[in-house]
């Protein structure tokens, strides 16, 4: 059944649910972006699912083994059911062929997903809030509507630095000298921190403490036994339509805003010009044109929007947009094995890319660089790249952040921008 219930605000409803088990939050949390219209609460997964290898015939698998629903016509989303997780950026990096020499992270699935039917449908600008499931939940979840629990404040997290500022300058010249060599023309470096989780804190109450500091268009919270992620991506990864329509917007240049509007409008205007930043951008664009290519049909793979400036709430990002139509007999299951991991958090040539990376950095990426992801039963699929994310586990919280590495990049400027972008997830507590 479908039911309009009295609005509520997504963050809202989300802390009188948040420990509901299972539930996955797809928090289009900033404000003024077109893209951050519609947020998703998805309840009570009819099943759940762990990935650890062929994550794309399996998951193709899992969901056809489901019998869908039948869309109702006066749902006004995009998502009206089906499955909701991720899949990590190691296991996308094992099915693409490239191994690893480190173990995988502990008590973390290299993916998961659920299978949601329960939704609630957010239109914040609208002010309208949507129930879609079966009718005689209904009641107890409006109940839970209308509580207003207080989520705990996250206590102080002791962050510790898998890499310290001198080993980073060596891996990024060590990466420098690849590029000299002719193995590859950019890669991604990333560094990561490292706190332990106390016990019982919830995620749900980290998600909301970093969605104050870093509101996202791609922000989400999915918690399950003993992990999950709280994420504020800015970063599209694949959108598909039910039609076979696809839009991936890569993002590659940063600059920090400032407090101060002139100087904050002057770093945009420099970003937009770089030499340096476009071209690190083209080459991630290009990459992307190449892998839609794959499985796009012939001459609908397009550029239409390249080197835009978009502004967040820690940086300003040069952002461009590639388009394609999926070949018939293609779904979206073809479409993220073509594509993951992303061209943005790998490098050009992908493949030796993604060899380098796991000689230089200091562990495992997990979730992390993955990719997040609805996937509808009529085919459709929105997702984004995992990054500005708190992944955890029973034990551990991860956070992680880097930036494309290219022939003129130089170690301070690269360490400084990574640490712009991990910032607000170190601030967790403070």
């Amino acid at each position: 059944m479908i039911a309009e219930l009295p609005y509520l605000p997504p963050e809202a409803a989300f802390a009188a649910l948040a420990d509901t088990p299972g539930l996955a939050f797809l928090d289009s949390a900033a404000v003024g972006d077109p893209r951050s219209r519609v947020s998703y609460l998805c309840l009570s997964p009819r099943a759940t699912l762990r990935l650890e290898a062929d994550p794309y015939a399996t998951l193709r698998h899992w969901m056809a083994s489901h019998t869908p629903p039948t869309r109702p016509e006066t749902w006004p989303f995009p998502f009206a059911g089906g499955a909701v997780g991720w899949i990590g950026y190691d296991l996308a990096r094992e099915a693409a062929g490239v191994a690893s020499r480190f173990a995988p992270m502990p008590g973390l699935p290299g993916g998961w997903f659920g299978l949601y039917t329960t939704l609630l449908g957010f239109d914040p600008e609208a002010r309208r809030l949507f129930y879609l499931g079966p009718e005689e939940d209904l009641p107890g979840i409006t109940a839970r509507l209308q509580t207003t629990p207080a989520l705990p404040p996250v206590p102080p997290l002791r962050w510790a630095p898998e890499m310290s500022r001198e080993t980073y300058r060596e891996a990024h010249e060590r990466l420098r000298a690849y590029i000299a060599a002719g193995d590859i023309y950019q890669a991604n470096l990333t560094l990561r921190f490292i706190a332990p989780r106390s016990d019982g804190l919830p995620l749900a109450a980290m998600h909301m403490a970093l969605r104050r500091l870093s509101p996202a268009p791609f922000a989400a919270c999915i918690q399950h036994e003993g992990f999950g992620l709280a994420c504020a991506s800015p970063e599209r990864f694949l959108r598909l339509t039910a039609d076979g329509e696809v839009e991936t917007r890569p993002i590659k240049g940063t600059a920090a805003r400032s407090d101060d509007p002139d100087d904050d409008a002057t770093a945009a205007a420099a970003l937009h010009a770089s030499p340096k930043e476009r071209a690190e951008n083209l080459m991630i664009t290009d990459l992307l044109r190449n892998d839609l290519g794959q499985v796009c049909q012939i001459g609908s793979v397009a550029v239409p929007e390249l080197w835009a400036v978009e502004s967040y709430a820690q940086a300003h990002h040069l952002v461009s947009a590639v388009t394609g139509r999926l070949k018939p007999g293609l779904d979206a299951f073809d479409l993220l094995a073509a594509t993951l991991p992303g061209g943005s958090i790998t490098g050009a040539p992908k493949r030796r890319a993604m060899q380098i990376i796991d000689e230089l950095e200091a562990g495992p990426r997990g979730a992390y660089c993955g990719a997040l992801c609805w996937i509808g039963f009529d085919g459709a699929m929105d997702s984004a790249i995992i990054i500005r994310t708190l992944t955890a586990t029973a034990d551990a919280l991860y956070a992680q952040a880097g930036g494309g590495i290219t022939w003129d990049s130089v170690a301070e400027a690269e360490y400084d921008e990574a640490m712009v972008k991990i910032s607000p997830l170190l601030a967790l507590g403070q």
